[in-house]
């Protein structure tokens, strides 16, 4: 299933020619506007759990514009929105959860952090 999520998204995003993905996250997409931080985040995976955390950022965008970007992308991809806040939207994908949360407006700080769900 995990394939062809990946084939999928691989195909949705061909003709953009400026599409970008979250480092470590290769079929995590980021919307245009938006830019990972570097050096500022964590990635620690194994066979049993993943953990990929990261911060981007936006001078253009408002954290709703993230927020409806991933709720319409996201779902092609697999995940399931569980939570919604002006603040924080979650989902979920098999074994695992994505959260984004705003940290700041001006500029926008977003925090994203990818986690195995616990068992």
């Amino acid at each position: 299933m995990r394939i062809v999520n990946i084939i999928l998204m691989m195909l949705f995003f061909y003709t953009s020619a400026q599409a970008a993905f979250v480092e470590g996250l290769e079929d995590f997409p980021i919307p245009d506007g938006l830019e990972q931080i570097e050096d500022a985040g964590l990635n620690f995976g194994n066979e049993d759990i993943r953990l990929v955390e990261t911060y981007m950022k936006s001078t253009t965008l408002k954290f709703a514009d993230v927020c409806n970007f991933y709720k319409s992308t996201l779902p092609q991809l697999g995940w399931k929105l569980i939570k919604n806040s002006p603040n924080r939207i979650v989902f979920e994908r098999e074994s695992e959860i994505v959260e984004l949360k705003k940290e700041t407006d001006k500029p926008l700080i977003v925090n994203l952090i990818l986690k195995s769900k616990t068992k």
